[in-house]
């Protein structure tokens, strides 16, 4: 008998999960998140991870604060980035390949907003 539970427990244990796998679960969660305790939960689980969101999970996001209508949120996704980049290069890659979401919703920097030019 203990023999079984044990064999039981070991098979609940988790799987690690992909980076693919990970990217395609927070496309689809903020694809479908309808208000903005979701968007944010979704936020907070997704960058709590060790790792950097892909771009597409980025975009769904994007997407999904201003489906929700809530312009700081957006704008708070790139200080995100921001923090969990390397480098200024990366992320600096990352506003370069979300230019034409950020230009299609309207959606500027913090740093843009704060410029003082």
């Amino acid at each position: 008998m203990r023999i079984q539970v044990v064999s039981t427990l070991l098979r609940a244990r988790p799987t690690t999960e992909t980076f693919e796998s990970f990217t395609e679960r927070y496309v689809n969660f903020f694809k479908s998140a309808e208000d903005l305790f979701e968007v944010q939960r979704g936020l907070n689980n997704c960058f709590a991870h060790d790792l950097v969101p892909a771009p597409a999970v980025v975009e769904s996001a994007l997407r999904a604060s201003r489906r929700v209508n809530d312009y700081a949120t957006a704008v708070r996704i790139f200080e995100g980035i921001k923090e969990k980049v390397e480098n200024k290069a990366q992320y600096q890659a990352y506003l370069d390949e979300l230019k034409p979401i950020r230009e299609e919703l309207g959606i500027e920097t913090k740093e843009e907003l704060f410029s003082s030019s």
